[in-house]
């Protein structure tokens, strides 16, 4: 699987961004996406993740309600919308495929593969 990240930019804090990943490769109807986020000096974690049909996703707390993940599986896409941005949400954001479920969406294990990062940068 090659996935593709994109949208990433410098947006004032309050604003919104739409990060897409496109995926090549693969039957991208039968792998789970995920969104991470790694910040400067932090570790990478999982932010928001789907299963293959778009059914409830998985939030991390500390983007529900400002974050939302769809797909696209006719197009390979899985985008995150971000709204409400704060600075703390500056980071490198990554997209990544699993195929099994297994623990759950809240799982950050068993992804893998990577998309290459976007960097998105959030002022005050």
């Amino acid at each position: 699987v090659q996935l593709q990240a994109s949208g990433g930019g410098l947006v004032q804090a309050g604003g919104s961004l739409r990060l897409s990943c496109v995926a090549s490769g693969c039957t991208f109807s039968t792998y789970i996406m995920g969104w991470f986020r790694q910040a400067s000096g932090k570790e990478r974690e999982l932010i928001a993740a789907i299963t293959w049909s778009g059914g409830t996703p998985y939030y991390v707390d500390s983007v529900k309600g400002r974050f939302r993940i769809s797909r696209d599986n006719a197009k390979n896409m899985v985008y995150l919308q971000m709204n409400s941005l704060k600075p703390e949400d500056t980071a490198v954001y990554y997209c990544a495929a699993r195929r099994g479920l297994g623990r759950g969406l809240s799982y950050p294990g068993e992804y893998e593969s990577w998309g290459q990062g976007t960097q998105v940068t959030v002022s005050s």
